[in-house]
């Protein structure tokens, strides 16, 4: 672009907005200062990209004019175009749009383009389609003004930017949380449970400083898998609420999340019984030793834990802020107390505590603890299965995503860091303890060791203290026997029992926010519609308020059974299930090789993360293997539950991705094999257009390769491309759908074409895949032929010819009726569009009463003002009148009721197969094949063969050996001796009636006017061609008159369809023979295979 002081372009600036492209209108000259005087000049529009904080526009400008454009733009001078802009149109207003400075609606990628609809992270635009960029500009705008500014800003629709404005306004005031409140906090307290105070220095005791390592360690191992795991699934793409639930279900799909979801909520509600319980039971403990029962034991934990979950509930209705504020508080104490231990161990122990048995660090006391001491009943599994809920909670940060700012970085970050930090805790709690503390001690000071007494060796016998009683009688101190040696060893023992309260109210409080966001996400996706009430959510941050209610009412029952310890460990499987799908999910992911799998988060392996999942498993089990069970057989259920229900969601999961890839190999697996007659299946091309349109000639076809062949129903758009194509495109994916809510196993496909017959040659030749190409076509019976024009007969024979050509076999379907309902659904779709309107208007009116407080008749007048509601336009009058002029209750209901006859169950009957000519055996496969369907079953099969008058019996045993050696069975066989007999004078005259007016009679005329008459009109039948194949078009007439006399009651007839030699038989005479020979008759199948084998006797 170069710079002038002319005046012919003038830049309109607009707002800045950097979700959105900037569109200037610029008044534009062809070259000449001429134009710029003129008083319409045309109009162009220039796409600047605009950044907040700088110009409100930006001119693009190439390398070395930046000072130009500087200049211009402090100057305002004008631009002309030279030969870096493409010349349009400068006599007419034309609008287009320039990116980059050249004329294109191209738009440069932005992230707004690839953001969901409804997305809170920022609206959705919508790039330029293909169309609108491969289409003539100037047309497309015209069309449809205002669409440049629908491209260049996203979305077209009116008040959608306001409507997103306002939601983004709206959701600003959420707290979201970084990834240290929001997660590491969270994970750390969750993992910090009150085990670290109570059973750790036991576990030691039982398993040793070096298998107690181990314990921990193998816990770790197990959580760490699931957090790399997490972190991958996490890493690729946008996280919402839900947590578990949510990376599950995107990943595998809705079946195993709905199912995981729904018991990974539940077990975070009744864990908020236990770690309350876990709370009461120490305040009672406390109670008893200060002599301050309320009542008893059992009810005084039920009165504290009531109060104590009310209190939690409080501060997680209150809000995420108020519930993190308290996270952070309850963390500093357990920081606190953790640190008051360790200094606690260096602290020099006294008399009372050494009779205790702690003793500050001894090597002695590490030697003789380093190994397991195993009492009875004891072993390294179940004392892991003891510890190993400690180690769990790392979905604490995850379960709260939809809170968090950048879930994709907090969740990883945070999880494997609090990981890490409370490994280093546990281990070093567990080594410190086991070197200062010896396993048994009596607490009796008195038992020291007297000079001249024997010693047995032991640590403390060593260090003065003989506690050798301890291993004849119980003793109530040491790691076996005490479970409050952490508060015994500490600097200051109040703070232990603070960071017992400290672990149990955050774990309790992180369990009372998780169940209800959880709940929320699987709610919200509707998977369960029981449970659809409890998606709503309330306030800033979409409080779930019915879920917290929900999970109150939950922990407070359990809490009030106040008896845990049978459904604890089943709990802990709940929570292993979900870690375990976890992982599966990151495995699953890789090994679909999805190219949409690209997490950030690369530090991870498909078959690491398959270990970890067999790993949980074998956990749960380790645990306790009857609790176990219990959750498969759950999880089982529920996985049933939804499958069956199969929830109308797509989420992309790993499950399809490898749907695709395992199909995608099969099908390249069945291209190496060679096919074979055992393995012959009917793969049918079923030529419906629209498949609701064609049901009947669906259902049949759909009856015998249901489960066993392919099938594609077919539509060809015939007219202009661009037309054709925009039709075609835009009802592709509603005919699919169709067909899958129909549960019809059929494909849909569709071409556009010049004429009919080269969109079903095109079909013929490309459908399919591999081997899965189709070698049979279906095809409706052309009842109106006789009314047809010329080129729609040509094109229906033609298409017989082509299959014939492609070594394709043919079944045309005939019933009575016809088999298109187009007119019927037409008919459905306005009286639908007219009563949806009426809806419409009843609502508002509605509205309007309820809104206004006017009364009686004069508000009533006032309402039908407004509204202009009067007696109905003349348009839709005439609509209505139409409508009801045909009779709509009664519109062809001999139609409607044949549009369906197949999908009835059929009765007691027959099909009777005439097997006329051997086409390799599809005559009596596809008859075969529908006796086999619950709708055919009763149906009993009647062949009909023809043979000699004088060989009737020997040729009927003859068929019936054919038929043993097949495996069909069949009620009885014919022997139709008399086919090629001339028919009766009636019938023959129908049929001569019948071609009578497609008829050249070229004997009754001269030579010269004949031979004229053939040129103008060469597809009539001419005398010549009529008595060349008098002999077939008499056995056309005489068999139907067999079929009358033999199978009028069939409930099917299938009979072999005649063959017109190309270049003998004209289209018309063609015509007349399909018709005189299923006239009058029940459903007829009239096929005809390639002439190659579908049958075989042989194994």
């Amino acid at each position: 672009m170069s710079l002038s002081t002319s005046s012919s372009v003038f830049l309109d600036p607009v707002p800045s907005n950097t979700n959105r492209f900037q569109v200037n209108v610029i008044n534009e000259g062809p070259e000449s200062s001429a134009a710029a005087d003129s008083a319409d000049p045309p109009h162009y529009e220039e796409t600047s990209f605009g950044d907040e904080g700088q110009t409100r526009f930006r001119v693009s400008f190439r390398p070395g004019k930046q000072e130009c454009y500087d200049n211009f733009l402090q100057t305002g001078d004008s631009a002309k175009t030279d030969a870096s802009f493409h010349a349009y149109d400068s006599h007419t207003n034309t609008y287009y749009l320039q990116t980059f400075g050249h004329n294109t609606m191209d738009a440069v990628p932005k992230i707004e383009y690839y953001r969901n609809t409804g997305s809170l992270s920022g609206p959705k635009a919508s790039r330029p389609s293909l169309l609108e960029i491969h289409e003539q500009l100037a047309k497309n705008v015209a069309a449809a003004p205002g669409s440049a500014d629908r491209v260049a800003n996203g979305d077209g629709m009116p008040g959608d930017e306001q409507a997103e404005n306002k939601e983004d306004d709206d959701k600003s005031g959420a707290v979201k949380f970084g990834w240290v409140k929001g997660v590491l906090v969270r994970c750390m307290l969750n993992i910090w449970g009150v085990m670290l105070f109570i059973r750790l220095s036991w576990i030691v005791g039982e398993a040793g400083i070096g298998l107690g390592v181990i314990i921990i360690g193998l816990s770790v191992v197990v959580t760490t898998l699931t957090g790399i795991s997490m972190s991958a699934i996490c890493t690729n793409g946008v996280v919402r609420g839900g947590g578990a639930y949510y990376l599950i279900s995107r990943s595998l799909g809705p079946e195993f999340g709905g199912s995981i979801g729904l018991i990974f909520a539940f077990a975070n509600a009744v864990a908020v019984a236990m770690y309350v319980v876990g709370f009461a039971e120490t305040v009672v403990d406390l109670l008893k030793e200060s002599d301050s029962m309320m009542v008893d034991p059992t009810n005084d934990i039920r009165i504290i834990g009531s109060i104590t979950v009310v209190i939690l509930l409080g501060i997680s209705v209150a809000g995420m802020e108020w519930e993190a504020k308290a996270q952070v508080i309850l963390l500093i104490i357990l920081l606190i107390a953790i640190a008051n231990f360790f200094i606690g161990t260096v602290i020099p122990s006294n008399n009372e505590k050494k009779s205790k048995g702690f003793f500050n660090y001894q090597a002695s006391i590490f030697a003789e603890n380093f190994g397991p001491s195993f009492t009875k009943g004891e072993g390294f599994f179940s004392v892991f299965a003891i510890f190993f809920p400690a180690a769990t909670g790392i979905l604490a940060g995850a379960n709260i995503s939809g809170d968090l700012e950048d879930p994709q970085d907090a969740i990883p970050r945070g999880t494997m860091l609090a990981i890490f930090i409370t490994t280093v805790a546990y281990i070093g709690v567990a080594i410190c303890v086991g070197a200062c503390v010896v396993r048994d001690a009596t607490g009796n000071m008195n038992d020291t060791i007297i000079s001249g007494m024997n010693c047995n060796g032991s640590a403390a016998c060593g260090l003065g203290y003989d506690f050798s009683r301890c291993q004849h009688e119980p003793c109530q101190y040491g790691l076996m026997n005490n479970f409050q040696v952490m508060s015994m060893v500490s600097g200051f023992g109040p703070l232990i029992t603070a960071g017992i309260f400290s672990a149990t109210l955050s774990s309790a409080l992180a369990s009372l926010v998780s169940a209800p966001k959880v709940f929320q996400a699987l709610c919200k996706d509707n998977i369960y519609k029981a449970l659809q009430f409890f998606a709503k959510g309330y306030g800033k941050n979409n409080e779930p308020l019915r879920g917290y209610i929900l999970t109150f009412v939950i922990a407070m029952a359990f809490i009030l059974i106040a008896e845990l310890n049978t459904i604890a460990p089943i709990i802990s499987n709940f929570f292993l299930a979900s870690y375990a799908l976890i992982n599966f999910s990151c495995f699953h992911a890789s090994y679909a090789k999805s190219p949409g799998w690209r997490p950030a988060y690369g530090i991870y392996n498909m078959w690491v993360s398959l270990f970890g999942a067999v790993l949980c498993c074998a956990v749960m089990f380790v645990i306790n293997w009857w609790a176990a069970v219990i959750t498969y057989v759950i999880e089982f259920f529920l996985y049933i539950y939804v499958t069956y229900k199969k929830p109308d969601v797509n989420w992309g999961s790993s499950t399809q991705a490898l749907s695709y890839v395992s199909a995608l190999d099969n099908a390249l697996e069945l291209t190496t094999v060679e096919d074979h007659v055992k393995n012959f299946r009917p793969q049918c091309i079923v030529l419906t257009g629209g498949p609701m349109t064609r049901p009947a000639l669906l259902d049949i076809t759909h009856a015998f390769t249901k489960n066993s062949g392919l099938c594609i129903c077919c539509e060809v758009f015939v007219g202009p491309r661009k037309l054709c194509v925009k039709e075609m495109n835009s009802g592709m994916a509603k005919k699919q759908a169709w067909l899958i809510k129909n549960k019809i196993k059929a494909f849909y496909a569709a071409v556009a074409a010049d004429c009919f017959r080269d969109g079903v040659r095109s079909l013929l030749q490309a459908s399919g895949l591999g081997r899965m190409k189709p070698n049979t076509l279906v095809i409706g019976y052309k009842r109106n032929w006789r009314k047809a024009q010329l080129t729609e007969i040509e094109n229906y024979v033609g298409i017989i010819h082509d299959a014939f050509d492609f070594e394709i076999g043919v079944v045309i379907v005939r019933i009575s009726q016809g088999f298109d309902i187009s007119q019927v659904l037409q008919v459905q779709d306005e009286l639908e569009k007219l009563e949806q309107e009426r809806l419409a208007l009843e609502a508002t009116i509605k509205d309007n009463e309820s809104g206004e407080g006017n009364g009686g008749i004069r508000g009533l007048f006032k309402k039908a003002g407004k509204f202009n509601i009067t007696k109905p336009t003349s348009k839709k009058d005439s609509s209505i009148n139409t409508i009801q002029s045909m009779h709509v209750g009664e519109f062809n209901q001999k139609l409607v009721e044949a549009s369906t006859q197949f999908k009835k169950k059929q009765g007691k009957g027959t099909i009777d197969v005439w097997w006329l000519f051997d086409d390799g055996g599809l005559t009596l496969l596809i008859p075969y094949i529908l006796t086999l369907r619950k709708k055919w079953k009763d149906c009993k099969l009647r062949i009909y063969v023809g043979g000699k008058v004088n060989r009737i019996e020997e040729e009927k045993i003859a068929m019936a050996s054919l038929l043993s050696k097949f495996r069909i069975k069949f009620a009885d066989i014919h022997i139709i001796g008399d086919i090629n007999m001339k028919p009766n004078k009636e019938s023959w005259k129908v049929f001569e009636e019948m071609i009578e007016p497609y008829r050249l009679h070229e004997s009754c005329k001269d030579v010269t006017t004949a031979e004229k008459l053939k040129r103008e009109t060469p597809w009539k039948i001419t005398d010549a061609e009529l008595e060349a194949v008098k002999e077939k078009s008499y056995r056309q007439v005489r068999l139907n008159e067999l079929l009358q006399e033999h199978s009028r009651a069939a409930n099917l007839i299938v009979l072999s369809l005649p063959v017109a030699r190309k270049g003998s038989i004209s289209d018309w005479l063609y015509m007349a023979w399909l018709e005189i020979l299923t006239k009058n008759l029940p459903p007829v199948l009239l096929v005809r295979g390639n002439h190659k084998n579908v049958l075989t006797f042989y194994s």
